[in-house]
Order: C-alpha cells, then sequence, then structure tokens
C-alpha cells in the first residue's frame, strides 16, 4: 500500500469535511441511521422476521440501489432458497461464532442471489469495528493505493480473500484516526474511499492507467465458476433491461441453453434472444445448442460469449452450421463491463425514486 499516497489522500479528506461540514454530516448521518436500523436486529429478532419485515431489511441496502422493483428481487429470493434457510443462513454469517472465512464461503454456498457486496455491506453494518463493504468501489480504491491481487471474478471474493481486505481497511482506519478524525470505524473508511479516492479511481480506469485490476491467472478449477458468474452477469443484465431473463432453459428438442432473454409482445407471441457461454474446451456442444435453438421460430438471434480467442475458433468452425445472419458474438470481458456500467446507472437513476415502490 502506498501510505504516502493514502496519507496525503487522508489529509485532503479531512480538510474537506471541514469546509464542507453540512455536505459531510448528512452523508455521514445517513450512515449512521443505516447503522442502526441493522444493529436494532439481533439474531432472534432476524430469525422471527416475516417477509415484509425481511423486504424492509434488504431493500435498505446500497446494493440494491440497482432494482427499481425490490419487491420483485427479494420475492425471488425467499423462492430460490426457501425463507426459512434464508433466514437460518444469514443470522449464521451475521451472528455466528466461526471465523468470517467459515462463515463468508458457507453462505455463498448456501444461498443464492445474494453475493459479497450485499453481505458484506450487512457484516459493515452489523460490526463496523470488524468487517468493510467489499463491492467495485472497495477494489477500485484499494488497487489505486497500490494493494495487490485484488478480486476480478465472483469467485476470486473468497472467505479468505474478505479476512485479508479487512485487515488492510483496518489499517486506513488507525491511520484515519492518527490523522485526527472523529469518525474512523470501517464504516468511516468506506465513506473516506467512496469521497476521496473513488472519482480519482473511476479517472484512472477510464484512461486503462496503472490501477487496473491484474488477478492472478485463471486456472482449470475455475474455469467452471467463470462459466457460472457469465452466466449470472447476462442473466443480470437481461433483467436490468426488463427482459424476462433465466438461465438453463430448454429453447428447443435436445437444447438446454446458458441463458434466455425473452420480451412479450401484447398477445402476438414473443421474441426471444439465446446465449450459450464457453470458457474453455470443445465447442461443438455450443454449436449444437445453438443450431438447435435457431429452430424455434420465436428465437431472433443467438449469442456466443466467449474470450477472444474461443470467439474466433466459434465463428470459423461454426460458418457452415449457424445461419449467419442469426449468430452474434459477444467478448465475455465486455459482458463483466456491460454489467458494471448498467449497475452504475440503474444506482444513480434509482436514486431519484421516479417510481415509487408499490406492493
Amino acid at each position: 500500500m502506498d501510505k504516502l499516497k493514502l496519507q496525503s489522500l487522508l489529509d485532503e479528506y479531512i480538510k474537506n469535511k471541514k469546509i464542507n461540514a453540512s455536505y459531510y454530516n448528512e452523508n455521514w448521518s445517513e450512515r449512521k441511521e443505516r447503522k442502526n436500523f441493522y444493529q436494532s436486529y439481533t439474531k432472534e429478532k432476524l430469525l422471527q422476521m416475516t417477509e415484509d419485515e425481511f423486504f424492509e431489511y434488504i431493500s435498505k441496502l446500497w446494493s440494491m440501489l440497482i432494482w427499481g422493483n425490490k419487491k420483485y428481487v427479494v420475492d425471488k429470493l425467499i423462492e430460490d432458497n426457501g425463507f426459512k434457510t434464508l433466514k437460518k443462513e444469514l443470522a449464521e454469517l451475521l451472528f455466528g461464532s466461526a471465523k468470517i472465512e467459515v462463515r463468508w464461503d458457507s453462505f455463498l454456498k448456501s444461498i443464492k442471489g445474494l453475493g459479497p457486496a450485499t453481505i458484506s455491506e450487512l457484516l459493515t453494518y452489523i460490526n463496523p469495528d470488524e468487517y468493510i463493504i467489499f463491492n467495485k468501489t472497495t477494489i477500485l480504491c484499494f488497487s489505486y493505493l497500490g494493494i495487490p491481487d485484488m478480486p476480478k471474478y465472483n469467485y476470486q471474493y473468497t472467505g479468505k480473500k474478505y479476512a485479508e481486505v479487512c485487515k488492510i481497511a483496518k489499517d486506513i482506519a488507525r491511520i484515519l484516526k492518527e490523522s485526527g478524525a472523529e469518525d474512523y470505524d470501517l464504516l468511516a473508511v468506506d465513506y473516506f474511499m467512496w469521497d476521496e479516492i473513488l472519482p480519482l479511481a473511476e479517472q484512472k480506469e477510464v484512461k486503462n492507467d496503472s490501477i487496473s485490476v491484474k488477478p492472478s491467472p485463471v486456472s482449470d478449477n475455475d474455469y467452471k465458476s467463470l462459466h457460472d458468474e457469465i452466466k449470472e452477469k447476462l442473466v443480470a443484465i437481461g433483467e436490468l433491461l426488463g427482459f424476462e431473463s433465466r438461465s438453463e432453459v430448454k429453447i428447443a428438442t435436445g437444447a438446454i441453453v446458458d441463458v434466455v432473454w425473452e420480451a412479450k409482445i401484447g398477445n402476438m407471441g414473443k421474441a426471444i434472444y439465446v446465449f450459450e457461454v464457453q470458457s474453455k474446451g470443445s465447442i461443438d456442444s455450443l454449436i449444437l445448442n445453438l443450431k438447435k435453438a435457431q429452430s424455434n421460430a420465436a428465437v431472433q438471434a443467438v449469442v456466443a460469449v466467449a474470450d477472444e480467442t474461443q470467439l474466433s475458433k466459434i465463428i470459423n468452425e461454426s460458418s457452415e452450421v449457424i445461419d449467419e445472419k442469426s449468430l452474434r458474438t459477444w467478448d465475455s470481458e465486455d459482458v463483466l463491463a456491460v454489467y458494471d456500467s448498467l449497475v452504475r446507472a440503474h444506482e444513480s437513476i434509482n436514486k431519484l425514486a421516479l417510481v415509487p415502490e408499490s406492493f
């Protein structure tokens, strides 16, 4: 970590807090309100929550800002995991006695639909002296400070990595305290990064400068995790764009495809877009699935998603098998970038509260 850069940024942060006291007090008050709300929940109270109470509990999170219809998201969480199981695993994550590495990995393995950004935000509110929010903002800011080995893909957000990130955040909190800041828990560290470092880090990212996250190469054991992550991002992109978006869908006889986006056209029918993800190995099954998908009259286009090398092979080997007019290709790195951009756009728009929540 570049401590000279960190100290310079901390000094600027403390100076700006004094100059713009009302702005900083307003933003910090919002964080304290959130912390007080979540700390009002004990393990027993969490386990006894009704579905309506759970909706309020989850919908208040910053990580939920990307969703206009939060009720839909919460209902899906309950449907996919079972309400009793969901509360039990969440209570164990937040209040369990095992090391955070164990609780973190166990939760992500057991529960579908709540990822690192959401669960770390909850952990931070419950215990801001121990846990930091772990999301794209954290990664960009840590990378800007010269902290190496920040994750790029979801499978790299392990419990071990989260523990490492929390330890680094505590070092920043200590320096924040030594610099004379009144608030210096890990929620305050998040505020400092969000307000002071993030704008600079995003400028660097846009310029493809030296802070680009450089994760370790993908190993053979991680390809399945990466494949699953790309599928999840495709489903989320479809949902954010307003499609009915699903994974593992039977689209034609003998063809179960990775992701489908579906749009209903009044009472006339539907338009379907099919995605197959390729991360490694033979592309024969991908080409066969896309060809079978084309036999469904509602399918408007089939999309192969892979890295640059794999896409080149897919284009060459499918040229006489798949109708070229309906075949599209999408670089998997671009999928991740599009997802991040859509998330930021929806967060910004939904902060305006143009459409009220309804039940």
